[in-house]
């Protein structure tokens, strides 16, 4: 198509960004406005980006080619499979819902009014990710992933350390130290791997002799690519790498509990339900894509860290004394699930982590935001300071407790599905590590339920008697997120028609064929 519909889906909230920005100090509730208003267009492009994907159709589609650096071959090229599409909705889906709820985050602060928190900045930084995290989602072009990869670092860092969670224990100084040792430790953890990605970029080039993703996949298709094995190992664990710690995964994975605890809720989950989104869609297209012998290599050690992340962010979650550490740590244990599915080399497995990475955003993105305003209300991330909440902020409550449920994939919410997919598919080519795996579900249900259990339940705590319930603002937030939640959990097919064509092009990457059933069809039809 003639029409650049991936660039200006991108390019809009980038503008926004500027606009934002732009805006006068004093006019802090206009700024909000326009982000909010940018980020709803944004939606509305994403949104005619899946309506003009034809799921039957080309692997790339909406593609756009440009060149860019003629000498070094690169190339401004753009296209989105099925697996690009659900992302980039999910991205632009959940944006609205981070500003709306983070309206008041970046407000003079109460208690210093001379000082002001650049209010402009926080939402013009929102835009700003989200510009770069769809346009991860879109290029084809290694390089220019590359760019927006590593750019994204530097509007995140500033989120992080310059927009802090209120709600600390300790004096605004310390407040102010541990954000900035979340922020630089963020940064620090992601720039290393990105340094290790660019060698591998350029080893990648020096090889191949282009960046672009499919002209490299067909040229091995075709058998015309001159890679020998080591080489294509090194460049695997280049890329592999910098997307662990992107995603994270275990032992890369400490930056996150810090980043979570100390930014506000919204920024958490943008942290976690997008912008961690970027490592594992990356080992999907990229890994998998430009290196699936070495893929297959590494799937041993892959399913072991894996495991360890299931097992180990779910034991961390289930002992931990702050609200917002114990969502970060059961992040990690369901990234390890979404790894885990990628690397089974099935299309279940993989349609699974697919669907996994769009239901932990939805449920992500309710219980965080829920959390947040249950802090912002009480002034404290302990789950000890709280006791009673369902008495005086039943609504509040409630969503709390559906966003738990469908964090520990309760049957009938969305992550159930995709959970299943994925513990099917591994169980089907690794049965033991598919066993291993479903104690991850166990320990869900375990630090969930303990987790109302504790802050919404038994005796009524002084402190929150006059804890008001969700307020119209605040509903409105959480209300379409809980509605998709029940809806696809009840009826995927809408995710599942666009996911599974892109994974079985993944499949054909890797060589690979679903496991055949140790029990025949034949066998089971005689049985009835």
């Amino acid at each position: 198509m003639s029409f650049p519909l991936l660039t200006v889906t991108a390019a809009l909230p980038a503008v926004g960004a500027i606009l934002t920005a732009a805006v006068p100090a004093a006019r802090r509730t206009a700024a909000k406005w326009l982000a909010l208003l940018v980020s709803l267009a944004t939606l509305a492009l994403a949104a005619l980006v899946a309506v003009r994907f034809d799921p039957g159709g080309d692997r790339f589609q909406l593609t756009e080619s440009h060149s860019w650096i003629k000498d070094f071959g690169v190339r401004y090229e753009v296209g989105v499979d099925g697996i690009g599409v659900a992302l980039i909705a999910l991205t632009a889906l959940l944006i609205p819902f981070v500003i709306a709820a983070g309206w008041h985050d970046a407000d003079p602060l109460e208690t210093h009014s001379s000082r002001w928190r650049p209010t402009q900045g926080f939402f013009a930084l929102i835009l700003l990710v989200e510009a770069m995290v769809i346009i991860s989602f879109a290029a084809t072009d290694v390089f220019v992933f590359y760019i927006f990869f590593e750019a994204m670092l530097i509007p995140m860092y500033f989120l992080i350390g310059g927009f802090g969670d209120r709600a600390h224990s300790g004096s605004d100084e310390n407040a102010a130290a541990q954000r900035s040792y979340a922020a630089v430790k963020f940064l620090l953890y992601n720039l290393a791997g990105g340094l290790i990605m660019l060698a591998a970029v350029v080893g990648l080039y020096v090889v191949a002799g282009n960046f672009s993703l499919q002209e490299i996949i067909a040229a091995r298709a075709a058998g015309t690519l001159d890679m020998s094995q080591g080489t294509e190992r090194l460049l695997f664990l280049g890329f592999f790498f910098a997307f662990a710690v992107k995603a994270p995964l275990w032992p890369l994975h400490t930056w996150l509990p810090n980043a979570m605890g100390e930014a506000t809720a919204p920024v958490a989950v943008l942290i976690t339900a997008v912008v961690d989104k970027v490592g594992t869609f990356a080992m999907l297209r990229f890994c998998l894509g430009l290196f699936p012998e070495a893929s297959k290599w590494a799937t041993p050690v892959v399913l072991v860290l894996a495991l360890i992340s299931i097992v180990y962010g779910a034991l961390l979650a289930v002992g931990q004394r702050d609200i917002k550490r114990l969502v970060a740590y059961a992040s990690i244990s369901h990234f390890g699930f979404i790894i885990l599915g990628i690397f089974a080399m099935t299309s279940q497995g993989q349609s699974g982590a697919t669907l996994y990475m769009v239901n932990h955003g939805l449920s992500t993105a309710a219980l965080m935001l829920v959390a947040g305003f249950l802090i912002s209300r009480r002034g404290s991330r302990l789950i000890a300071d709280y006791g009673g909440v369902q008495k005086v902020a039943p609504v509040l409550a409630g969503t709390f407790l559906i966003g738990g449920l469908a964090t520990l994939s309760l049957p009938g919410l969305a992550p159930f599905v995709s959970e299943f997919l994925v513990l099917v598919g591994t169980f089907a080519r690794y049965p033991a590590v598919g066993i291993i795996a479903t104690f991850g579900i166990v320990l869900a249900a375990l630090y969930t339920l303990v987790l109302y259990q504790r802050t919404m339940t038994g005796p009524l705590k002084e402190e929150v008697r006059a804890m008001p319930d969700l307020r119209l603002r605040e509903v409105l937030v959480v209300a379409p997120l809980i509605a998709l939640l029940i809806g696809f959990g009840v009826y995927p097919k809408p995710l599942t028609e666009i996911v599974n064509p892109a994974v079985k092009h993944t499949m054909s990457d890797v060589k690979q064929q679903d496991p055949k059933p140790s029990v025949p069809v034949q066998s089971v039809e005689a049985a009835k």
